[in-house]
Parts: C-alpha cells; sequence; structure tokens
C-alpha cells in the first residue's frame, strides 16, 4: 500500500479486526496502521486504535522491544510500570490516544532512567551479592543510562510529531 493514498472500506476493516485479534503487536505496525487512520481521517478508528496500543503496552509488547533494543543492559521493567503509574495518574493524558508514546514520553520527560539506572545499579544482586565501590555503581549506572536512553529515543522517533487528539 503506497504510504499517500487513502485507504479503502475493505482495507479499513481488515486493519481494525487485526487490532482487535491483537494480529498486530510491534512499534512499527501499529504505527503503520495509525498512519493510515491519520489519512482516512475517520472517527470510528480512534477506538481500535487506542485500544491496540494499550494492549500492545499492557502485553508488554512495549518492554519486550525495549528490552531488544537494550540487549546488553535489559531496559527495566520497574521504569516501564512507573511510568505507567504516571501517565494513568496525569490528568493531560487524555491529550493523546496512543498510551505507548504517553509512556515513552513520560519515562524521558520525569527522567525515569536515571533513577531506575542508579536504582538497578545500586541492587546487591547485580554484585553477586558483594558490596560494590561507588565507582562500579556510577559506570553501571552510567551504560544503563545510555542504552536505555538510546532506546527510549529510538522508539520516539517514530513519530514525527505528538500524536494529539
Amino acid at each position: 500500500m503506497s504510504s499517500s493514498r487513502k485507504i479503502t472500506t475493505a482495507e479499513k476493516d481488515q486493519m481494525i479486526h487485526a487490532l482487535q485479534s491483537h494480529r498486530v503487536n510491534t512499534l512499527i505496525e501499529l504505527r503503520r496502521i495509525e498512519k493510515a487512520f491519520a489519512r482516512l481521517g475517520s472517527p470510528d478508528v480512534t477506538e481500535p486504535m487506542t485500544t491496540a496500543w494499550s494492549y500492545y503496552v499492557n502485553s508488554h509488547g512495549l518492554l519486550t522491544e525495549l528490552r531488544g533494543l537494550t540487549r546488553d543492559y535489559p531496559f527495566s521493567s520497574e521504569c516501564v510500570e512507573e511510568a505507567k503509574r504516571r501517565v494513568y495518574a496525569d490528568p493531560q493524558s487524555n491529550r493523546s490516544w496512543n498510551f505507548c508514546w504517553l509512556v515513552l514520553s513520560k519515562i524521558r520527560d520525569d527522567e525515569l532512567i536515571q533513577y531506575y539506572a542508579q536504582y538497578q545499579a545500586e541492587d546487591p544482586s547485580m554484585w553477586g551479592y558483594h558490596e560494590p565501590s561507588d565507582d562500579d555503581v556510577m559506570r553501571l549506572s552510567q551504560a544503563f543510562m545510555a542504552e536505555w536512553n538510546t532506546a527510549v529515543n529510538h522508539m520516539l522517533r517514530h513519530w514525527d510529531q505528538p500524536p494529539r487528539r
């Protein structure tokens, strides 16, 4: 399908069915459909798209893809869960139908990576329950931050502009 042409009603219905049956559950595929729906401008696509983004995040699709980008220092599930909690608590979260974008933006804007990188670097299990030096903790924290920030920024680049209501 050309990226500039509008989709047909049959194609729209197929995409809605794919979203509702969770056959589409990767960031790239969800963005492809989101872009097609944006060109369509039809109000009946908002709910299936909103639900699909929520499913993607809540079924750990987002965490799985983040961890695919952070193989050396696997992305923190606690960081994603805290971002989700903050999105739910944020009265401004209704500014977008896209839960994934909201969570990624919350991770970036609230500087959650810095906190969770430090938290994870200080975890005794990271050190075989031996006491690490402050320098060791700092180096590990910086390694987490570098890889995690790169992953979040990579994922956020999928949006030319924020998906707003």
